[in-house]
């Protein structure tokens, strides 16, 4: 493989894992799906 495309391949990597990284930290940040169903309410 030539340089280039070890380069590419490291970027490509690198923000496939950061985004990753960022969804779960805004997750954890902001509290998780589950608690934000338990508080609606259906008047059925």
């Amino acid at each position: 493989m030539s340089t280039s495309a070890i380069v590419m391949m490291v970027v490509a990597m690198v923000v496939i894992w950061g985004g990753l990284a960022a969804a779960i930290v805004n997750l954890l940040r902001h509290g998780s799906v589950e608690n934000r169903a338990e508080n609606v309410r259906r008047d059925l």
